[in-house]
């Protein structure tokens, strides 16, 4: 065994785990506890670096969740991560950065195979775009 060296890390493409930002290639398990690997995340921003547009998928997402409340675990959060979005972008002179970074990388957790997924991960691409 060689100290000081570090294994190479593993082919993204061929690893397991999720990663939502960092290096994370530990295996996991879904919530009704089977494995789960070959899930990689990724996310394209095209290019939506309006904040009007950002407002704009923000109001239809909020609309989502209403609609969907009642089916939806987490409907509290994503109203409050909808808030919090809302807040910082009124203050466009002083955008909470990191706390949109956050927003952007923890909501498509957040909304995978749920009613309002499609517009959660709109909007996440919507405000990496305004932050980039």
């Amino acid at each position: 065994m060689v100290m000081g060296r570090r294994r190479p890390d593993p082919d993204p493409v061929h690893g397991s785990g999720i990663s939502i930002g960092g290096n994370n290639n530990a295996p996991l398990q879904n919530v009704v506890g089977q494995n789960i690997s070959d899930i990689h995340q990724s996310a394209s921003v095209q290019g939506t670096g309006d904040i009007d547009a950002v407002r704009g998928l923000l109001a239809a997402f909020r609309g989502d969740v209403d609609r969907n409340a009642a089916d939806l675990q987490n409907a509290t959060v994503l109203r409050a991560m909808a808030d919090t979005v809302d807040t910082s972008l009124a203050t466009p002179d002083a955008p909470q950065v990191g706390t949109l970074r956050g927003i952007a990388q923890a909501l498509p957790a957040l909304v995978v195979g749920t009613a309002v997924e499609q517009g959660g991960e709109a909007l996440a691409n919507a405000i990496g775009g305004l932050l980039s």
